[in-house]
């Protein structure tokens, strides 16, 4: 039942009976039988009929929770293990928001060094898909705001606060300024991260509070986008002053910090509060407390 509980996942994940079977390197009939048998072992219809994928029944919903806790306990157990001969190893998944993604080497660079036979899987991701992630058991770990938006059943530990520059053109309207207000930011042409993301949403609370609404002509999930919009283009944009370091020499851009409200927001590392804890999360969380790792970020940006 186990394997046809992964096949269950691989469909509930790839929403396509084709690509599911991909994914679990077997063919899609062999799939779709397996499927078949778990509905006829278990007595209740799982996957809604049709020429495609349909999604699940009421029934199947819960063989899904089902699914994802019992792989989710054999992934844990083997893991444990593993550790009392071998050490650590197998797969850990860390899902990144793209704002934290410059602070990831940082973090993954110490925990390889210690746990070399562990490998590591890193997605840039949205803050409520780290959560779901979690949730549902395709991720280990996630690094991700702790302080804006509610965070469920997890356990956390802070890195850094992120905090927030106007990137800009270096000979334009605000050249020389060490400050801006968001206000003033309001009047510029604004390439911003999509509605998707968090620093977006926290980004357009600022623009609220300072009584402006905004409609910025190019929207992304990319940072880096955002970065060569503002270098080439005529846009300017919000971005994390923890990416000041990744800006290329002599990009002809300024960054220069917003006021009016200054915001900072806690960044940190988010596992599932489960019992017990995944290993290979929990040894995560345990190295960078032990490394002090969240020292490194201190000073990381001139406007801290």
């Amino acid at each position: 039942m186990i394997r046809k509980f992964a096949y269950l996942l691989a469909l509930s994940r790839e929403r396509h009976f084709g690509r599911a079977a991909q994914t679990c390197n077997i063919s899609q009939p062999t799939l779709s039988n397996a499927i078949r048998q778990l509905e006829e072992e278990l007595g209740v219809p799982i996957v809604e009929r049709g020429r495609t994928f349909q999604g699940f029944t009421p029934e199947g919903l819960r063989v899904l929770e089902s699914a994802r806790r019992i792989i989710g306990e054999q992934e844990s157990l083997q893991q444990d293990l593993s550790s009392l001969t071998a050490g650590l190893s197998g797969v850990l998944r860390i899902g990144v928001i793209p704002t934290a993604m410059p602070v990831v080497s940082h973090l993954v660079g110490p925990f390889h060094r210690r746990y070399p036979h562990v490998s590591i899987s890193v997605v840039s991701t949205s803050s409520r898909d780290i959560q779901r992630g979690l949730n549902e058991f395709e991720m280990d770990v996630g690094v991700t705001y702790l302080d804006n938006e509610p965070l469920t059943d997890v356990r956390m530990v802070p890195l850094y606060s992120e905090k927030y520059v106007l990137l800009t053109a270096e000979s334009g309207r605000f050249q020389g300024r060490q400050s801006i207000t968001w206000a003033e930011a309001a009047e510029l042409e604004l390439c911003l991260l999509n509605m998707e993301m968090q620093n977006r949403r926290i980004t357009q609370s600022a623009f609220l509070a300072a009584d402006r609404e905004i409609k910025p002509t190019l929207e992304t999930n990319s940072l880096f986008t955002l970065i060569n919009a503002a270098r080439e283009g005529p846009w300017s944009s919000v971005i994390p002053a923890q990416f000041l370091p990744l800006l290329p020499a002599k990009s002809g851009l300024t960054a220069v910090p917003l006021i009016d409200p200054d915001l900072r927001y806690l960044i940190g590392i988010v596992y599932a509060d489960r019992a017990p804890p995944v290993p290979l999360a929990k040894a995560f969380a345990a190295l960078i407390q032990e490394e002090k790792i969240s020292a490194l970020f201190e000073g990381v940006s001139p406007y801290s």
